[in-house]
């Protein structure tokens, strides 16, 4: 079932009311820009009906023309044969010939008339169109705002948020006893005393006399060799 009634009723159509009204706008728009797109190839393809009878008609005329000078040189020849009456018919048909073209001539001026309203239709419905696509990518603008928000919102005030926070806490006590044990391990090792650094002086004059001794004794056992 339509919207519209067609294309007078698309025409005069408020589709900001219509759209005020629906319970989904986003559904209500993609309807009415699809009836309307419908109803817009609806009126071009009567308009291009007209142009193609218009186009018949006119050679039907054409045709009527030459049928008429073909009828009055009849007449013109049966009048010179002194044939009155033949020449009357031919009259007579010439006559019909051209009632006809003018009955087609009136029917092409009273289309030229619908051709022209279905112009301005065309113009109208086009321009209904593009204000209900103007309509459509604001919705969807909206729309699309309207969610992303709702998702902020759940992500800043839902369980989500809270969990990740949760989180950095665990990790931050699991570092927290890392740099403690680190520093645990560092306890109780109290600098060196003075007879303590004195001694180790001591012991390492001991090592360095020794060493010089074994390079001497090495020396003197290079030589003997």
């Amino acid at each position: 079932m339509g919207i519209f009634s067609r294309t007078r009723d698309i025409i005069a159509a408020n589709v900001t009311d219509l759209l005020d009204r629906a319970e989904d706008p986003a559904k209500m728009i993609r309807m009415i820009i699809m009836e309307m797109e419908e109803t817009l190839i609806e009126v071009r393809a009567s308009a291009a009906r007209t142009i193609a009878d218009q186009k018949e008609m006119r050679r039907h005329i054409a045709k009527l023309d030459k049928l008429q000078e073909s009828w009055t040189e009849k007449a013109e020849l049966a009048l010179s044969k002194g044939r009155e009456d033949l020449a009357k018919a031919a009259l007579l048909e010439k006559q019909k010939a051209g009632d006809m073209a003018e009955r087609l001539r009136e029917e092409i001026s009273a289309l030229d008339e619908t051709l022209q309203a279905s112009e301005a239709d065309i113009t109208k419905l086009q321009n209904k169109l593009r204000e209900a696509r103007a309509r459509q990518n604001s919705i969807v603008a909206r729309l699309e705002s309207a969610q992303n928000r709702a998702r902020l919102r759940e992500m800043t005030n839902g369980p989500k948020i809270d969990e990740a926070f949760s989180r950095f806490e665990t990790l931050e006590r699991r570092v927290d006893f890392a740099e403690g044990r680190a520093e645990a391990a560092g306890m109780g090792t109290a600098p060196k005393s003075l007879e303590e650094e004195i001694a180790d002086l001591r012991s390492s004059e001991k090592v360095d006399a020794e060493l010089e001794a074994l390079k001497a004794r090495l020396g003197r056992t290079g030589q003997e060799g």
